[in-house]
């Protein structure tokens, strides 16, 4: 096991729920509001980021991409037009998936192939796609914080030397 890509996880996790618990504190509309920026709403930006973690999940998992691409859609379907509590409810069942897998998994560190039809073979393990569901995270919430401030609220500190301090 390790220790390191499930604790990046986890910091993962808790950044998106500061991030849940932020917003639900804040006016209704500013989650729905369209402003110019990379997504047009924070709506849209926690949905890709629900969706993209949940195909990263099944692409871990081993499924073929056809089967990850049928699952996507599904996933798609279920979180289309979500408000914030049930999104969040959406997030919280996939947590509980992703940490039993990566308790699971005999060496997250072992390598394992992805394939892609346009993209091609991918040698990688799954502690660097753990880094790269965080990575994803982290830069979508620096987006949902610049659309706060476009609407005059502040964001949360999601830093990861913040989660260091309230672990410690």
């Amino acid at each position: 096991m390790n220790n390191s890509t499930i604790q990046q996880y986890n910091y993962h996790q808790w950044a998106n729920d500061r991030t849940f618990n932020h917003l639900s504190e804040l006016p209704d509309e500013i989650y729905d509001n369209e402003i110019e920026s990379v997504f047009s709403s924070i709506s849209e930006v926690i949905t890709h980021l629900y969706q993209v973690d949940a195909m990263w999940l099944s692409v871990m998992s081993g499924d073929a991409f056809e089967e990850t691409m049928a699952k996507l859609k599904e996933i798609k379907r279920r979180s289309a037009n979500k408000g914030l509590e049930q999104i969040q409810k959406l997030y919280a069942e996939l947590s509980e998936r992703y940490q039993p897998f990566l308790n699971d998994v005999a060496d997250l560190d072992a390598d394992i192939s992805v394939n892609h039809p346009q993209y091609g073979t991918l040698e990688t393990t799954v502690s660097e796609l753990v880094q790269h569901v965080v990575n994803h995270g982290t830069y979508h919430r620096g987006n949902i914080t610049a659309m706060l401030r476009q609407q005059g609220h502040s964001g949360v500190q999601t830093d990861f030397v913040f989660y260091l301090y309230e672990i410690a």
